[in-house]
């Protein structure tokens, strides 16, 4: 009778066990709009986890973090980042977010026509990088070279990423250009216009991005460069001359265009010595497919629009008439 007593009691005291870590485990501990970070850094363990998770408040038991994730094999597959938990959580709820890598990703959107500076300044803000170490191996020649590339303005593809916080500006930059190439590997043709190469293209895409913000203009800006080189005329591109200058905070003087370097199109033939910015897919597309025309000129009109001529005499009564447009206002 005393062993089937004690069976008894040890049955019950299980079930109790039982019930009391399943309490526990599904038990919601609401944190409200208070938010506990938590940090996975490579080499951290489940148990150590567990007891932040319960210092910080998110849930109210260790052991039903710690075993059921050994059950699960959470503990052997834990990846870094950070974990942002707010509002209600238990234990359950949080080995899912640990199983399923559920960390904090940060939405970052880098423009069409960004420059590389313009780059680094974006993840330094978004992602807490380091804008001069990033512009230092976006530089860096062994890098490049390890990339195959003469260098990254250009290819830096203007898109929305969500990239983890915590992330390396080698992983940014590798995220940056696989979209590169999702984007454009299957827009290259057999045969080149102009007899370009593709660094040619982007170099030239990079210049239409800066000259007009008007989708259905892209491909008349295009073929104004085309038909320029074509001639071996100089580009008289303002764009790159604004590049060659670093950038600038206020409007291009005439005195500006005789200011040389290798990216003023102003006083040297051909294109610059590298794209000027990262164009998006539909001007590096107008690159590739340039409208057939005669022009060899343009200027901007007050409505972001352009003029287009074929002689150098109508582009210069087409200024005229904005010029005259403009002082009647």
């Amino acid at each position: 009778m005393r062993t089937k007593f004690v069976l008894k009691l040890v049955a019950v005291v299980v079930v109790a066990v039982v019930v009391y870590g399943a309490y526990l485990y599904y038990r919601t501990v609401d944190l409200g709009d208070r938010v506990a970070t938590i940090v996975i850094k490579p080499g951290d363990t489940l148990t150590g986890i567990a007891r932040r998770l319960l210092d910080e408040g998110v849930v109210q038991s260790r052991l039903m973090l710690v075993y059921p994730g050994r059950l699960m094999n959470i503990d052997t597959k834990l990846v870094p980042g950070r974990y942002d938990f707010t509002g209600k959580n238990s234990c359950r709820s949080v080995l899912a977010r640990l199983k399923a890598a559920d960390f904090v990703r940060i939405k970052v959107t880098v423009p069409e026509g960004a420059t590389l500076w313009k780059v680094a300044s974006i993840m330094a803000d978004k992602l807490q990088l380091d804008s001069a170490g990033f512009l230092g191996l976006c530089q860096d020649l062994t890098f490049l070279d390890s990339l195959d590339l003469p260098t990254l303005e250009g290819y830096l593809f203007p898109e929305t990423y969500f990239f983890p916080w915590g992330i390396s500006d080698t992983a940014v930059v590798a995220g940056m250009l696989q979209m590169y190439h999702s984007q454009t590997d299957s827009i290259w043709p057999e045969v080149m216009p102009d007899g370009f190469g593709r660094h040619d293209i982007i170099k030239l895409a990079s210049i239409i991005e800066a000259e007009t913000g008007q989708i259905d203009e892209r491909t008349l800006v295009s073929s104004v460069y085309h038909n320029r080189l074509r001639r071996n005329m100089r580009l008289d591109a303002d764009p790159t001359v604004i590049y060659g200058l670093g950038g600038l905070d206020r409007p291009l003087y005439r005195k500006d265009l005789t200011r040389d370097t290798p990216y003023n199109t102003y006083l040297h033939r051909g294109l610059p010595p590298t794209p000027i910015n990262s164009p998006g897919l539909a001007s590096i597309v107008a690159a590739l497919q340039p409208e057939e025309t005669e022009f060899l000129y343009f200027v901007a009109g007050d409505s972001g629009r352009h003029v287009f001529s074929k002689t150098n005499a109508e582009h210069n009564r087409a200024k005229q008439q904005i010029d005259n447009l403009r002082k009647k206002k």
